[in-house]
This record gives structure tokens, C-alpha cells and sequence, in this order.
């Protein structure tokens, strides 16, 4: 198998399915003639043909690559890879609360840094809810260069809660205190629960925990329906916080008729993303496709990993959606907390080895609620979470009702950008595009892609150059996301749909436009386009690709890989 990029002459690489053979020896396939370019293509694309490169893609079964190019050529290349990797990969979610559901914070957080705007349906109405969401949209509107900001509403959950009380309660350790079934009830010693199993769910010698750790009481009795334990970790006791059982997942549904509400509103509103808490089992996200199916809803669904009774079922649950959430308060409340670190490096992994975004979520800035500045565990902790490799970090309480949201999405983007500098380097990690697997002599459309997208990563690597992907379904652009290359993918796409949900994917830059039946005219329009953002300059190499489940200008046999030199 053989791939030949051309600089000059605009010879497409192209290859054919029969061409893969593992056991033959690989031979030169033939350039193909292209149709004669329009004159505004030759404009934005014409090189030097004095300037070549060849990259010999050959061997599919060890997927080495081999590249010559003049020294001209390679040092601008060189040059170029210092600016394409200034660009931060590894994407921001930001929920949007009281401190930042303006107009004008709502354009700061993205122009700091924001890439997902995330709705909380555990706190706010509608009516607050639809007002970000018409603003998320007007700044989309407005900006069509690729900064683009996907929504994402996150359901409330079958959570277990505290009644109101008026004034909170300080508990204290050694002290006896109850919980009751019974509504309304706030005393010294008793307060209500909002769920009626309560009594079922817990038993003698179980370990409460209030607010995620918080607080801990341990259980010493019950009645039919009250609860009576004995403060270990005391504190003050407000409303309706969130009560867990260490070890244990409440008996609830994972979705509640409240969430089917919040879903319902997220249908009308063309969310792009729902996050649904406390999934058990696959059974509840297969539950949600059928209704969003029901629907013509193209929503996609990432669950939120954060009860005891999910882990065993990870696998099934990653399987059936599309991504997943670390959601690290919950998960440490009802698992041991030294386990936390472990089971997130797990689920990132697990999603990274089936193609799924993952976030990793809670208490990343959380010092940043109150103060200006992070701690340096929480900048550590961030760059754990890039290096694992996950997609999207995310800020909850840091954005939604913090005094400092603008400094902690800068704080993030700044040391995401850091590690990652340290992370996509071709000369000092070799390694970080998995190895290209042999193909058989019968290839389906996804083995080819991926073959593909895998030397595409590489050729791009070597040559230090961006990559330049058009897709109408999103999957080449994922799939080049998922070998993580060290330049940024630009991903044009004629579908809204398609752009808003890419901006989730790690390293991926979506631009709406439309494509004409002219290849190299939609080239052109593609690289102009760049050119009038900054994100590429005058005398730039990009790496282009054509290749995916399916085809737009190509023969379906056909893949395509070019290299070429950027004209004003």
C-alpha cells in the first residue's frame, strides 16, 4: 500500500480497497487526474512546483512513514508547528449559573475559553434555562470560525435530599440525630428526607454522608420511619443538601418525571448533549435513545458515572451511549474516595479505546469558588486529567456561582494548554498514535477509515502540519480526534448538528459551511476561510483528508491524503 502527496501538481493519494493485502509487497498506486481547478482554487492553493513532497505510507501492517522534502519545506513546517500547537485541545465545560447567565459573561467565557455550556436542572427553571440557551445560540450566530459552543443539559437525578429547614443546624460529633420519611419536620434533632425508601435503603451501621463527605453520620437504628444515627464528622447542616450512603445507590429510577420534563424542554430546544446522572445500567440509556429516536431528536447522550452500582457495568453503559462523565463528588461519596483516581483513569481509558469523548467533572477548581487564585493539587489535577487523555474538563460551582469564573476557565485553559505542549511533541513522543493493524483482503468501509485516520495522524505528525477533514456525519473527524495528532483538526461540515456536537472532541476546531459539487472550489472556500480567521498563514502546509463511512466527492473505493502549500 502506498500514499503520495504532491506539492505542485495537486496529485491526490489515493488507494483502493483491493490494494490492502498484508502478505503482498506494496506497490505505488497511480495518480489520478484531477478536473481541471477554478481559478479562485488556484488562487488559495497554487505552490511552487519546484517545492515537492513525497510521503511513503507503505507498510499497512507496521504503519511506518517515511518522508522526504527539501530543507526549505521542512523548515517552514518546523515553523508553523510552533503556532498550530498554541491551540488548546482538550476542551472546557462551564456550567452557566447566577454568576455568569448574562450576555456579556456568557461572550467572556468563550472568548476566555468556554467550549461546552453546561445547564445544572438540579438548580434554576425553565424559563432561566431557556434564556442561556438563546444566548448560547446568538453568540454561535455570530461567530463562524470555529469557536462555536455546544450545550449540554445535565438532568437533576434521582437525588436523595434533606427537608428545609429554617435556620441550619449545627451537628456535633457524638451527638444523636434522625432523619424522618415524614414530610415537613425540622427540629434540633429531626429533619424530613424527600424519599420515601429511605428507611428500606439503609441499614444499621451504613455511613451517611451529607454533601459528597461532608458531614458523616453513622446508622444505629430504625423505625418504620424514621432513621436514628450518631454524628462521626459533624458541620452545619443547610436545606436540601444531598445525602448518600457510602457503598450504596439509591432504589430511584435514574430518570425521574422531573427529568423526562427537563428532556422533554431540552427536545424543544435542540440541545446538543444530555448528561444524565446516576446511570445504573445500560437499560436507562437505551430507554432515552428510543424516546429521543421517538422524537427525530439527534441529541446525544453521555451518562454521568458517579453511583457504586454503575461500575460494574461500565463496559455495557460506555457501550450503549455516546461518551461518558467522570462525575468525581458522587462517585467518591459512595465509593471510597482512594478509589477515585483509579476509576477515573479506568472509564477515561474505557471510553479512549471505543471512540467516546469523556469529561472528567467535579472539585477541579473548587478553591476558585472563593478565591482568585488555585491550589497547586487542583492545577495538578487538571493536568492528570489532560494527560489520561481525556476530551473535556469541566467547571460546576467555579462558573455557576463563583466570584472568579472568568479567572478559573483561564486557569484551565492555560494549564491544559501547558501539559499539552509537554504531550504532542513528534520528535519526543513517538508514540502517540496507535500502531496501524493489518487489513484483510475484505475491508469494510469502518477498517478502512480507521487505517486512514490512523496514517493521516501520523503523515500530519511528521510533517507538523494541521489536518483539514470534511465530513457530513462527524465520524472522520472523530475518529482523527481519537488518535489524538499534534496538530489541530479543523473539521468542515455542511450539517449544524454535526458542528455543535464536534465541539466536545478533543483537538477539534468545527466549521460550518456548505459544500458545493466542485471539490477543489469547497477546498478553496476551506482554506480562505482559515486564512481570514488565523488560523492558517500564507506558506503553511495543511494535511487534507478524504476518506470515511461516507464518501462526498470520492469514489466509496477511493481514500484520499494531500498535502498542501497555502497561496493568499
Amino acid at each position: 500500500m502506498a500514499a503520495a502527496a504532491e506539492i505542485g501538481a495537486f496529485t491526490a493519494a489515493r488507494m483502493a480497497a483491493p490494494a490492502f493485502r498484508p502478505a503482498a509487497a506494496p506497490a505505488p498506486a497511480a495518480a489520478a487526474p484531477l478536473q481541471p481547478m477554478r481559478a479562485v482554487a488556484a488562487r488559495s492553493l497554487r505552490t511552487v512546483a519546484t517545492e515537492t513532497l513525497t510521503a511513503d505510507l507503505a507498510g499497512a501492517t507496521n504503519g511506518a512513514v517515511h518522508a522526504q522534502m527539501n530543507s526549505e519545506a521542512a523548515t517552514e513546517i518546523t515553523s508553523q508547528a510552533v503556532i498550530a500547537n498554541s491551540r488548546r485541545k482538550t476542551k472546557i465545560v462551564c456550567t452557566i449559573g447566577p454568576s455568569t447567565n448574562t450576555r456579556e459573561m456568557i461572550w467572556k467565557l468563550a472568548e476566555t475559553g468556554m467550549n461546552v455550556a453546561r445547564l445544572n436542572m438540579s438548580h434554576g427553571d425553565h424559563q432561566s434555562h431557556q434564556k442561556v440557551i438563546d444566548l448560547v445560540k446568538e453568540y454561535n450566530a455570530q461567530n463562524t470560525d470555529g469557536n462555536i459552543i455546544a450545550i449540554m443539559l445535565d438532568t437533576k437525578g434521582p437525588e436523595v435530599r434533606s427537608g428545609d429547614v429554617p435556620e441550619p443546624i449545627m451537628l456535633k460529633e457524638g451527638q444523636e440525630f434522625n432523619f424522618t420519611i415524614k414530610r415537613g419536620v425540622s427540629t434540633a434533632d429531626t429533619v424530613s428526607v424527600n424519599y420515601d425508601d429511605f428507611i428500606n435503603d439503609v441499614e444499621v451501621g451504613d455511613i451517611l454522608l451529607v454533601d459528597g463527605g461532608m458531614m458523616a453520620l453513622a446508622v444505629k437504628s430504625k423505625s418504620a420511619d424514621t432513621v436514628k444515627c450518631e454524628v462521626v464528622d459533624g458541620g452545619e447542616l443547610k436545606s436540601r443538601r444531598h445525602l448518600n450512603v457510602r457503598g450504596k445507590s439509591a432504589t430511584l429510577p435514574s430518570i425521574t418525571e422531573k427529568d423526562w420534563e427537563d428532556i422533554k424542554f431540552g427536545v424543544e430546544n435542540g440541545v446538543d448533549f444530555y448528561a444524565v446522572s446516576f446511570v445504573k445500567d445500560a437499560r436507562v440509556i437505551h430507554e432515552l435513545k428510543d424516546y429521543l429516536k421517538g422524537a427525530n431528536a439527534d441529541i446525544h447522550v453521555i451518562p454521568k458515572i458517579e453511583s457504586a452500582d454503575s461500575i460494574p457495568n461500565l463496559q455495557s453503559i460506555i457501550a450503549a451511549s455516546d461518551g461518558a462523565m467522570v462525575a468525581r463528588g458522587d462517585l467518591g461519596a459512595e465509593l471510597p474516595i482512594e478509589d477515585v483516581p483509579l476509576l477515573q483513569a479506568e472509564i477515561v481509558q474505557t471510553c479512549r479505546s471505543m471512540e467516546k469523548p469523556v469529561i472528567v467533572a467535579t472539585n477541579m477548581l473548587e478553591s476558585m469558588i472563593n478565591h482568585p487564585t488555585p491550589t497547586r493539587a487542583e492545577v495538578s489535577d487538571i493536568a492528570i486529567a489532560v494527560r489520561e487523555g481525556a476530551d473535556a474538563i469541566m467547571l460546576s460551582g467555579e462558573t455557576a456561582h463563583g466570584k472568579y469564573p472568568l479567572k478559573a476557565v483561564k486557569v484551565m485553559h492555560t494549564v491544559a494548554l501547558r501539559t499539552e505542549s509537554s504531550l504532542y511533541n513528534p520528535t519526543t513522543s513517538p508514540g502517540l498514535v496507535a500502531p496501524a493493524q493489518a487489513l484483510h483482503n475484505e475491508c469494510s468501509p469502518s477498517q478502512l477509515s480507521k487505517m486512514f485516520g490512523s496514517h493521516s495522524t501520523m503523515m500530519a505528525n511528521t510533517l507538523r502540519t494541521p489536518i483539514i477533514v470534511f465530513t457530513q456525519t462527524g465520524s472522520m473527524a472523530v475518529l482523527l480526534s481519537h488518535y489524538r495528532p499534534a496538530s489541530t483538526i479543523f473539521a468542515f461540515t455542511n450539517e449544524e448538528r454535526v458542528k455543535q456536537r464536534l465541539a466536545l472532541y478533543q483537538g477539534v476546531i468545527p466549521i460550518h459551511m456548505q459544500f458545493s459539487d466542485d471539490a477543489e472550489e469547497t477546498f478553496s472556500r476551506a482554506i480562505s476561510s482559515l486564512l481570514k480567521a488565523q488560523h492558517v498563514k500564507k506558506g503553511d502546509y495543511v494535511t487534507l483528508v478524504q476518506s470515511g463511512v461516507a464518501s462526498i466527492w470520492r469514489d466509496e473505493s477511493t481514500h484520499h491524503i494531500q498535502v498542501r502549500k497555502v497561496q493568499g
